[in-house]
């Protein structure tokens, strides 16, 4: 059967081999070819900006952003609607002949930095997807590479809504990206570049946690309730906390409640967004289960950021995007020049909505991010010592609608009672709302919060390192057994590599786009390692 499209960026591509047809995700063929148009225009610009420094020129932090978003846009989830795809292809394009005038030489530039939009995309973007590049392992490290940047993007993305910027990332970025399509680079040159990506990762996770943070003060130990109260809400999926501030802003003495779903969750955990007594809970789980639950809130649904699933025509009137999110029918909200959004109009169709349906009904508790579990650290090293923790278990990352998922939660539960989870991320929907206990006071899962937390979690173990006087970060009572699913785990497991953290097991599958060779490479430098029973990874990982 003819490929109508190819995709293999997320773990649930079709037969873990890549989906061919349409999106496992809901992504349209059509969608998917604009998706590689743009991504093949925004490698071509972001040759011309990276020229344009070699030459000593400055690069406007327009072009960083627009490059940023244009990554951001195709990630996983993120936006199906191809009027505004091709919008960003046609301003790309038009950005890259704009700058192509201002270096003092063109030559050997790349078709992709010469490209201009005419004629039908679709039949261009055939020639320019994944496939274009015929080696095997060069496309899979190229992929594992731009996958990492797209990870990276969207961090990038949260870190400019504050109105900062990492230069330097931004600058990485580029001429990462624009080396993807570099058939001067070998798989030995591609490593390498691999490994510098992880490198940048943590610089851009460190600077958004220094972003949130300052914003919004240090996350601390909070008991969010997962019940409904009797007025109007709206939801807000996705990780953007700065769109969520703007929100909580213009819905104070509306008598409209908001609730925070599935990544959002940590949100509750910041002193400066829980001091708005209009932020009322958590409604739900992870965003796989959105069809049923934004059906059951009733009230209109925020999507901020990635994963949205495309949405039942029951509710979908009832769904608003944002940002690097878009789906055709949907209502969009832009930002202006000084990026304030205005959300009057959810604010309207809430108060014209029923109250949320109750799922359940108690509390979660989160705010263990790096500076609340090092307050902690005198008491965690204690209880070490005495043996009363035995090991810290990772379980960082992304959850997903295969049933093969189940297996994180059997694991949590069959953890024995002297480990604790370290976890950030929609993973812990697998295992946070379960009775685990705690260990002299110390709860068995320490959530940290969002995917782009992941970063906490490294902070936590180098910070433990030196109070142990250890040598080398993998000699620490800690092991990692991780889920993923999209590209910002990409980053997130990049950035662990970097640090030299080895012995991940990485599930449930490993990525589609990992060939034999890339994938013996990530094993013999770094002990990568997949998922097989419960049985079988306890005693590998805690003996």
């Amino acid at each position: 059967m003819e490929n109508k499209m190819f995709c293999y960026q997320c773990q649930e591509t079709a037969g873990c081999t890549g989906c061919t047809q349409g999106g496992v995700c809901g992504k349209h063929p059509h969608t998917a070819k604009l998706q590689d148009l743009l991504m093949y225009t925004a490698r071509g610009l972001s040759e011309i900006t990276t020229r344009l420094r070699a030459e000593g020129r400055p690069v406007d932090h327009a072009v960083d952003q627009l490059i940023t978003d244009d990554l951001f846009t195709t990630i996983t989830n993120a936006n199906f609607d191809d009027a505004s795809i091709t919008d960003r292809i046609v301003q790309t394009a038009e950005t890259a002949r704009r700058l192509r005038a201002e270096l003092s030489c063109q030559e050997g530039l790349s078709e992709a930095a010469l490209w201009e939009p005419s004629g039908d995309l679709e039949e261009k973007a055939a020639q320019v997807g994944v496939l274009a590049t015929a080696d095997e392992d060069i496309r899979s490290l190229r992929e594992l590479i731009t996958y990492g940047l797209k990870g990276m993007a969207a961090y990038a993305h949260h870190v400019d809504a504050y109105g900062k910027s990492v230069p330097e990332v931004d600058a990485f970025l580029q001429s990462a990206l624009a080396r993807t399509r570099d058939d001067r680079l070998s798989f030995d040159d591609l490593a390498a570049l691999t490994l510098e990506t992880g490198r940048y990762g943590v610089r851009v996770m460190a600077a958004l946690d220094e972003a949130n943070t300052s914003a919004y003060g240090q996350p601390e130990i909070t008991k969010v309730d997962i019940g409904v109260r009797e007025a109007p809400g709206i939801l807000v999926s996705g990780h953007d906390l700065h769109d969520l501030e703007m929100l909580l802003e213009q819905t104070q003495g509306t008598g409209v409640d908001v609730y925070t779903h599935s990544e959002m969750l940590p949100a509750h955990s910041y002193p400066g967004l829980k001091k708005y007594p209009n932020l009322v809970g958590n409604y739900g789980g992870a965003w796989w289960e959105q069809k049923e639950q934004f059906e059951a809130f009733h009230g209109p649904i925020l999507l901020t950021t990635n994963c949205l699933v495309p949405p039942k025509q029951s509710y979908k009137d009832r769904v608003y995007t944002t940002g690097a999110v878009g789906f055709t029918g949907c209502p969009h909200i832009e930002e202006d020049a000084r990026g304030h959004k205005d959300f009057s109009a959810l604010i309207a169709h809430a108060k014209r909505c029923a109250p949320p349906a109750e799922l359940e009904r108690g509390s979660i508790v989160g705010g263990f991010a790096h500076g609340q579990v090092m307050a902690l650290a005198g008491q965690i090293v204690e209880a070490v010592k005495s043996g009363a923790i035995r090991k810290f278990v990772v379980m960082a990352g992304c959850d997903g609608r295969a049933r093969s998922r189940e297996y994180y939660t059997r694991f949590a539960e069959a953890l024995p009672k002297d480990t604790v989870i370290l976890t950030a991320g929609c993973a812990k929907y697998r295992y946070n709302k379960l009775d685990l206990g705690d260990i002299g006071g110390i709860p068995r899962v320490l959530d940290a919060g969002q995917c782009n937390d992941s970063y906490s979690l490294a902070v936590i173990a180098m910070e433990l390192q030196k109070a142990f006087g250890l040598e080398d970060i993998n000699d620490l009572p800690i092991v990692y057994n991780i889920a993923w699913y999209e590209q910002k785990a990409v980053i997130v497991l990049l950035a662990l590599l970097s640090l030299g953290v080895k012995n991940i097991h990485l599930g449930p599958t490993l990525p589609a786009f990992l060939s034999p060779n890339a994938a013996k490479l990530l094993t013999d430098t770094f002990g990568i390692a997949g998922i097989s029973t419960v049985e079988e990874d306890l005693e590998a990982l805690i003996g």
